[in-house]
C-alpha cells in the first residue's frame, strides 16, 4: 500500500485527499497542510516510487505505469481508511491521475481541485516529451528533470517552485524515472478522451497566469464544460500552491465549502 499522512479532525468533517505530480511527493503540500487541516480531515499520499511509497516489485522488469494502476492504488487507501467520498486536490501530473480516479470511480469523489492543471499538450510541450523519450536511457535522469524544470517554471519568482520538485525527484531513482517517464505515451489520447467527456464532478482549476504551457489549452476547455470554473492566480507559475499558497488555500477551501452548501441546501 501507499505511504500517506492524515490529520484527523474527526467523522463529522469532510475528506480532503492531496495527489502530488511526478517526481514530487506530499512534501509539496506544505503550504497547505496548516490550513487545510482546520476545516477537513486531510489525507496526503505518496504515488508509488515516491517520498516513502515503495517502487511496486518487478522482478522480471516487465511492469508497465498506467494512469487507471495507480488511481487504484489511491483508492485502495481510501478503502483501508474506510473513507467513502473525499473531496480532491491535483498538482501538475496529479491532476491527470485525480481526472482518472473521477472516471474510474465517480461516486468516491465530490469535487476536484486541479492546480497548474494538464489537460493538452501544446507543440514546445510535446517536443519535450519526444526529446525525453529519446534521451531518458542515455542521460542522468536529473538532467532532463532539471531541464523540464526550467522551461516550465523559467522566471526568477519560480526559484522555489522549480527547486522543490527538482530536490524532491532527487530521490527517484533512474529506474523509476524510466517507468514515469513511459507514462507520456498515454498522455495525449487521454486527455482528448477527458476533453470530450466531461464528468458530472464539480471542478475548480486554479492556474498560475504565467503558466504558459498549460494555461492556454484549458481555457478552451473551460469555455466547453459546464461543471467548472477557472481562477487565475496573479504572479504565479505552474506550481501555483507554492507560488501563492494563501490564494491558493483561500480558492480551494472557500470552493470546497460551498459544495458542501450545495449539498446542504439539496437535502
Amino acid at each position: 500500500m501507499l505511504h500517506y499522512r492524515t490529520y484527523e479532525l474527526g467523522p463529522q468533517h469532510e475528506w480532503v485527499v492531496f495527489v502530488h505530480g511526478a517526481g514530487g511527493s506530499s512534501s509539496i503540500w506544505f503550504k497547505q497542510a496548516r490550513e487545510f487541516r482546520k476545516h477537513f480531515n486531510v489525507l496526503m499520499v505518496d504515488l508509488r516510487g515516491h517520498g516513502k511509497s515503495a517502487s511496486p516489485s518487478d522482478s522480471k522488469g516487465r511492469l508497465k505505469y498506467t494512469f487507471q494502476d495507480i488511481s487504484r492504488e489511491i483508492l485502495e487507501v481510501l478503502d483501508h481508511l474506510r473513507i467513502q467520498a473525499a473531496h480532491f486536490v491535483g498538482i501538475s501530473l496529479g491532476t491527470i491521475i485525480v481526472r482518472t480516479i473521477g472516471e474510474i470511480a465517480p461516486a468516491r469523489m465530490r469535487s476536484m481541485i486541479l492546480g497548474g492543471a494538464i489537460t493538452r499538450l501544446n507543440f514546445r510541450s510535446n517536443c519535450l516529451v519526444f526529446l525525453g523519450n529519446c534521451m531518458k536511457r542515455f542521460i542522468p535522469y536529473l538532467w532532463l528533470y532539471r531541464l523540464f524544470a526550467w522551461i516550465i517554471m523559467p522566471k526568477k519568482r519560480h526559484e522555489q517552485s522549480r527547486l522543490l520538485f527538482i530536490n524532491e525527484a532527487r530521490k527517484l531513482c533512474q529506474k523509476e524515472f524510466i517507468r514515469w517517464f513511459k507514462l507520456t505515451y498515454e498522455i495525449n489520447p487521454l486527455l482528448n478522451y477527458f476533453e470530450e467527456k466531461e464528468i458530472a464532478v464539480p471542478t475548480l482549476y486554479l492556474m498560475g497566469e504565467e503558466d504558459y504551457m498549460f494555461l492556454p489549452p484549458l481555457k478552451r476547455i473551460v469555455a466547453k464544460h459546464k461543471h467548472c470554473i477557472l481562477k487565475i492566480l496573479e504572479n504565479s507559475g505552474h506550481v501555483c500552491n507554492v507560488d501563492r499558497p494563501d490564494l491558493f488555500n483561500f480558492l480551494s477551501i472557500s470552493f470546497i465549502k460551498e459544495q458542501l452548501q450545495f449539498k446542504s441546501l439539496a437535502s
